[in-house]
């Protein structure tokens, strides 16, 4: 297959990914404003939109170049490899985003892309075009390591938040009073979110797309553009699904609980962003939330919800690696 019709091909799948990680993630920076009422489905689709774009365009720069080659030596290969590897992940790590969406589940668009593009490293190793040592371990260890301890720093500094807000103001003043206050606050934190998660998760559309043009160190800001268009696409067409999951099935969120969650994730994932770290921002959240539920005691958190999101979490990295896998082997054995 020519090269211009697989980069062409590459940029439609890519604009499918970021389209998908708009309607899965637009939970992660919307959904708790849902839960407590701080805004409407409408409002949501409309600020969401338009941060997650701004935060894609302008941030986004530092989390793609870690997944367009902090993990498979693209300089090592030919460019043709290079093509259906990053091809073939785009292509596992949207259907399965698709499919999780489907189900209402708030998985992990990191977790997607770096499995498959782990994938692509693997097929290519056992081809004989990369030696096991070739693939940058320690970079994968980093990003999988930020995995486990976001959701941990994103629940204890909502905790932290939270329980300041209650002796601080809920327990002096009328609840009522305070809550009114928060509901404004909350929309401020849902912006921070929105934009927080627009630098960190475009990457995991446009790391595949810079390395298929050849990817020299600089991304060109069309490439950013691109994919912040499709994440505010997603959020408008199907961001709806997950964010009933998040914002309403975990735990009870008032103005006050949700501005916490809010707060603490967006505050993790831009300290990511700024060391170029492609965290997880629904673990982030999801933790987040699960931390002012437990602020009210473990009997107010949905634990079977939970059980089914982390298992959900679990399965994503193996099942994107090993479609990109069968995708990767398919496309060389019959190009």
């Amino acid at each position: 297959m020519a090269l211009d019709v697989l980069i062409a091909a590459a940029a439609v799948v890519g604009f499918y990914v970021a389209w998908n990680i708009g309607a899965n993630d637009a939970a992660n920076s919307m959904a708790t404003s849902y839960g407590s009422r701080a805004l409407t489905l409408k409002q949501i689709i409309i600020v969401a939109s338009i941060l997650e774009f701004t935060g894609a365009a302008f941030f986004g720069k530092k989390v793609t170049h870690t997944i367009a080659k902090g993990i498979v030596p693209i300089e090592l290969l030919d460019h043709n490899l290079v093509v259906y590897g990053a091809l073939a992940a785009l292509l596992s790590a949207g259907f399965w985003i698709t499919i999780s969406t489907y189900y209402n589940l708030p998985i992990s668009t990191t977790h997607s892309i770096v499995g498959a593009m782990l994938g692509f490293g693997l097929a290519a190793v056992s081809q004989g075009n990369l030696t096991l040592d070739s693939i940058k371990w320690g970079v994968l260890l980093k990003v999988v390591l930020s995995w486990i301890i976001s959701p941990l720093l994103g629940a204890a500094l909502a905790y932290l938040v939270f329980m300041i807000i209650r002796y601080a103001l809920l327990e002096r003043y009328s609840s009522e009073s305070v809550e009114h206050v928060f509901r404004y606050l909350q929309v401020l934190t849902a912006c921070y979110m929105a934009f927080a998660h627009g630098s960190n998760d475009v990457a995991n559309a446009t790391g595949p797309i810079a390395a298929i043009m050849g990817y020299s160190g600089e991304v060109p800001f069309w490439v950013l553009l691109f994919g912040g268009i499709g994440i505010a696409i997603g959020i408008a067409t199907w961001g709806y699904r997950v964010i009933e999951t998040v914002g309403k099935n975990i735990t009870e969120l008032t103005y006050t609980r949700g501005f916490s969650a809010e707060f603490a994730t967006a505050t993790t994932v831009l300290l990511a962003s700024s060391y170029g770290m492609p965290i997880s921002t629904t673990h982030t959240l999801v933790g987040s939330v699960i931390g002012v539920g437990l602020a009210g005691g473990l009997a107010s958190v949905n634990k079977k919800i939970v059980q089914k999101i982390i298992f959900s979490w679990i399965v994503t990295l193996p099942v994107a690696a090993g479609m990109t896998i069968s995708l990767y082997t398919m496309m060389v054995v019959f190009a």
